[in-house]
């Protein structure tokens, strides 16, 4: 399997021999290309490049995603079902659910996601919707409890209940709490509680219409899994890292890479290739089959 030095060596390779061409474009073309040919399915690859240190909106789910995955979609032969690379911090709520549902309009439930490395928050919710998950040793998941501006929901939550028991054990503490929940504004706490029933929900109801189909245990299984990733009590903080074999406990779906070793190194291959895009490009975010139709998302200002 070409590494990480490997693949960087055949981009230098490339760049005296193409005209006008991307050597990092060429690269990654190739390697999907050839992912198509081992499963016969179309590819897409939904790429961040937040490990390369770039941030904000660009790099995060959004709504202006979806027109890169439109764009992706477009003159596929949906027939064949549907293998999607995804590498993402996660991002808006709304924005992940109205994806997902576009996804399940266009290939139905026969969906597959890999894992080359991460996929926390909004990515593990769409990897939920997909009947089957391939991670390797080296692969994650994360939690899905919502976050406002980095503020986890069941913090807040837990905030308001100790406020309530300390106020009521010592009244003369309400000062002080009054300026710790002071910095919420009205309703909030209820806007906290409908986003984590919400997020039990919609992963829920994907679980049992995708990856559960058919199986009688299916609202059984979902619910133990939405438990686990909707649970910051146990969780602790929503940038844990949830590997493979914890996620096999959690009751998920996973097929792992190790198991077929040509599957393995071309999806690793693929991964180094979008790393090193990344490192060398301005691209915030690329989304790109293997047919080569792309839209790269950079940061404009």
């Amino acid at each position: 399997m070409p590494n990480l030095e490997d693949v960087l060596k055949e981009i230098n390779a490339l760049k005296s021999s193409l005209d006008n061409k991307s050597p990092w474009d060429s690269i990654r073309l190739k390697y999907l290309e050839q992912l198509h040919q081992k499963t016969e399915r179309n590819i897409i690859a939904y790429y961040s490049g937040w490990l390369q240190g770039k941030s904000g909106e660009p790099t995060i789910i959004t709504d202006g995603d979806k027109p890169g995955f439109m764009n992706a979609i477009h003159g596929l032969d949906r027939r064949i079902g549907l293998d999607l690379l995804l590498h993402t911090p996660g991002g808006d709520f709304a924005a992940t659910e109205s994806l997902v549902n576009y996804l399940h309009q266009m290939f139905g439930r026969d969906i597959r996601c890999f894992i080359p490395q991460i996929a926390m928050s909004g990515g593990t919710m769409i990897a939920c919707a997909c009947k089957e998950i391939f991670m390797g040793k080296q692969s994650n998941l994360g939690p899905i409890d919502p976050q406002f501006g980095f503020v986890p929901a069941y913090a807040v939550i837990n905030e308001f209940k100790e406020a309530i028991e300390s106020v009521t054990a010592n009244p003369s503490s309400v000062p002080i709490w009054q300026t710790i929940v002071g910095k919420y504004p009205p309703a909030f706490i209820e806007r906290c509680r409908s986003a984590i029933a919400l997020a039990d929900e919609i992963v829920g109801k994907w679980l049992i219409e995708n990856m559960f189909q058919g199986d009688a245990k299916a609202e059984e299984k979902a619910n133990k899994i939405v438990h686990k990733l909707n649970n910051y009590k146990d969780t602790k903080i929503h940038e844990r890292h949830i590997h493979a074999n914890e996620a096999k406990e959690f009751g998920l779906k996973i097929s792992m890479l190790e198991e077929d070793n040509v599957l393995q190194d071309l999806v690793l291959t693929i991964h180094h290739a979008y790393m090193h895009t990344f490192a060398a490009c301005n691209a915030e975010k690329i989304i790109e089959n293997h047919l080569g139709q792309i839209m790269v998302i950079t940061n404009t200002i």
